[in-house]
């Protein structure tokens, strides 16, 4: 049986690296920008911030209108105007035109992970829920690997604008490709009717047919569901501190170039993403073989790989550049795996497909809860004592807690239980 949708998997895995690009451009013009513009850390913190303010408050509506009007319609809309946004960025000139694009293109950006979640839900089978999960989710790992090598490389031979026209250009080429070639599987003409038959009778049979879409509401009313949303965030947290700091941290205190920073920047994140393939098929394979996706089972090696990112604990202890390259990888596969798979979760207990969106934008959220603290906390701490050490403790120990949650509340099924006491989303 052939696999052509391993293509969808990776038009969306595209999808979410394009948009990393996009997100990236800033940290990589950083030094420049700050520079021209004469701009403190903390000024930094919050422009690095900035996007994460609208994206949070977008995602929960991205996730009604994916479940509405499907993933098609809405990640094409969404890219449209993020990649405007983008290249408004680059037409900035003060500190509040770069503030107001990149809140743009935040808002814009909400409607990525519902309609790609949506995607994946509709093509993946049961058994591949994990690769199909890892390959969306790990884009956030190669766009920037992509992105920092690209990036600063262009503003090296030009200046930190060109930059930004560069991913918002890249961002509307693999628009024209998903307008004219995305299908659902039942329409799609590229895929056999073997492989047809294949994905539907998987894909229905992953989630209880029977079982009514619950809504939002009592998606919030579920304890798996908010301890997946809360473990999340404390994943992202440390996501977002190497995705919008790191680049400066190695110009910085490192006392690397832009360009040397971008490679530094990209090795880590190349490995991460090739190493959370491999570990997702695996984890895919053993789950198959023993039956305990449905059961949550999942949640057992994301908490492994949760631990395993929280070693940036031992960075400030670290003088070393390969030893510290090292430590963030480390670190980076432990993350892009952990969250990957932690998406792959949600799909193994989630009860009603036609929730799949709204689950997603809730997952996404309780993530960019934390994710919107990262950067401003980080460039605070940065002013405050001149070091990045503590940013590095507070992601780590965010990661250790986020491996408690998720080992002793992420056993029951979305929608067939319901939390002993009534949680909203803001506690997550």
């Amino acid at each position: 049986m052939s696999k052509k949708r391993y293509l969808v998997y990776l038009g969306i895995f595209l999808l979410v690296a394009f948009n990393y690009v996009d997100r990236v451009a800033l940290s990589v013009a950083a030094p420049s920008i700050a520079k021209e513009l004469g701009l403190s850390p903390v000024e930094m913190g919050y422009l690095f911030s900035s996007y994460i303010w609208t994206y949070l408050l977008f995602l929960i509506p991205c996730g009604f209108l994916t479940d509405r009007y499907g993933a098609k319609l809405v990640n094409g809309v969404g890219v449209a105007f993020w990649s405007g946004a983008t290249i408004l960025t680059g037409l900035a000139g003060t500190f509040a035109g770069l503030l107001g694009s990149r809140m743009l293109m935040g808002a814009a950006e909400a409607s990525t992970y519902p309609a790609g979640g949506r995607a994946l839900r509709d093509w993946a089978p049961r058994s591949e829920f994990g690769l199909a999960a890892t390959m969306l989710n790990s884009g956030g790992y190669a766009g920037p690997a992509f992105g920092t090598l690209l990036l600063g490389w262009v503003v090296s031979i030009s200046d930190w604008r060109w930059g930004f026209y560069t991913a918002g250009f890249i961002g509307f080429a693999w628009l024209v490709g998903w307008l004219v070639w995305y299908r659902k599987p039942e329409t799609a003409t590229f895929v056999s009717e073997e492989e047809r038959a294949f994905i539907l009778r998987e894909r229905d049979t992953a989630a209880k047919v029977d079982s009514p879409a619950g809504g939002f509401g009592r998606l919030l009313r579920s304890r798996s569901m908010i301890a997946i949303a809360f473990a999340h965030g404390c994943a992202v947290y440390t996501q977002i501190v190497f995705l919008t700091w790191l680049p400066s941290y190695l110009a910085n205190v490192k006392g690397l170039s832009i360009v040397k920073s971008g490679l530094f920047t990209a090795f880590p994140y190349f490995l991460a993403t090739v190493l959370s393939w491999w570990l997702a098929h695996l984890s895919d394979r053993m789950l198959t073989r023993q039956g305990g996706s449905a059961t949550g089972r999942r949640r057992l090696i994301i908490v492994a790989s949760m631990l395993s990112a929280a070693v940036i604990l031992a960075a400030p202890v670290i003088d070393s550049v390969p030893l510290i390259l090292a430590l963030i990888t480390l670190s980076l596969t432990g993350l892009a795996t952990g969250i990957s798979l932690n998406i792959a979760l949600t799909a193994d207990l989630l009860q009603s497909p036609q929730d799949a969106g709204k689950a997603m934008a809730i997952q996404v959220s309780g993530g960019n809860a934390f994710g919107i603290v990262a950067p401003i906390a980080t460039g605070y701490i940065i002013a405050a004592t001149g070091s990045y050490d503590l940013a590095f403790v507070a992601g780590g120990i965010l990661l250790v807690i986020g491996a408690a949650v998720t080992f002793f509340l992420t056993r029951a099924p979305i929608g067939a239980e319901i939390a002993p006491v009534a949680v909203t989303l803001r506690h997550a």
